[in-house]
């Protein structure tokens, strides 16, 4: 973050009152980085995942030691694709740490290989992870934000849902969806004041990416401009950026961040 932008921040953020922001998908990677942003301007957070609860136990802990708050941060392990798992989180999330106020939607999942090999099994749970997932979601926080007239949600998507990629055929629908709901729901719940934008990551250093061999890895390098992959901490940045009153004026936006991929 550039030091301009971390003073324009910094100034929206004082005297503000610590807000309760949910991230699915946030034991590990990027859902932990950006659960932490928040964690380090004073806010609550819920932390989430679908599978590796030892995992998710340790990140809230980490939360806990590093910013000196028991009651701030709590994790819960849930499918979020499937409503009735996800409205039963969300009552747990409130009850533990009040309405939510910023929702990040970061849980997902990838899939490598030919279209044409995939079981209809195995396209139906990518399209429920990285599509259905953030629908369910959504749909649960908005009427406590329409009542508020206020609140944020911030969908986490890929380039790749901008320009598709071969043998992540499914991923890319995916993520097209969650760019085309992203604008679709920014202007209908901009009259409530509810701001709605999405985050396309790239190539990060994240556990998605370590199928990737040293040869593959330094081929992809290459073709990003800045000659690089992405720190989770970046996107956690980015995030923090949308969900401030320094981005007032931002909604219905999908924000390549790619190292100039696309």
């Amino acid at each position: 973050m550039n030091a301009g932008l971390g003073v324009r921040l910094e100034a929206s953020n004082c005297n503000r009152k610590p807000r309760t922001v949910l991230v699915t998908g946030s034991s590990r990677g990027i859902g932990f980085a950006i659960a932490k942003a928040f964690a380090a301007l004073g806010d609550r957070v819920v932390l989430n995942c679908r599978e590796d609860e030892a995992q998710l136990e340790r990140a809230v802990a980490e939360l806990r030691k590093e910013f000196c708050s028991v009651e701030n941060f709590v994790g819960f392990r849930a499918d979020v694709s499937n409503y009735d798992a996800c409205a039963e989180f969300f009552a747990k999330a409130e009850a533990a740490l009040g309405q939510i106020e910023i929702l990040v939607n970061n849980a997902g999942i990838a899939h490598f290989g030919l279209f044409g090999d995939m079981t209809p099994c195995e396209i139906e749970g990518i399209i429920s992870a990285n599509l259905l997932s953030v629908a369910n979601a959504s749909h649960l926080v908005i009427p406590n934000m329409v009542r508020a007239k206020a609140g944020g949600i911030i969908n986490i998507s890929s380039i790749w849902g901008i320009s598709g990629a071969s043998c992540e055929v499914a991923y890319s629908a995916a993520k097209a969806g969650v760019n085309g709901f992203t604008k679709a729901l920014a202007k209908e719940l901009a009259p409530s004041n509810i701001r709605v934008n999405a985050i396309a990551c790239g190539a990060f250093e994240t556990r998605m990416n370590d199928r990737l061999s040293p040869h593959e890895k330094n081929a992809f390098t290459e073709d990003i401009p800045l000659g690089r992959f992405g720190s989770p901490k970046e996107a956690g940045d980015l995030a923090v950026f949308l969900a401030s009153d320094a981005a007032s004026y931002l909604t219905g936006q999908v924000i390549p961040l790619d190292g100039g991929v696309v």
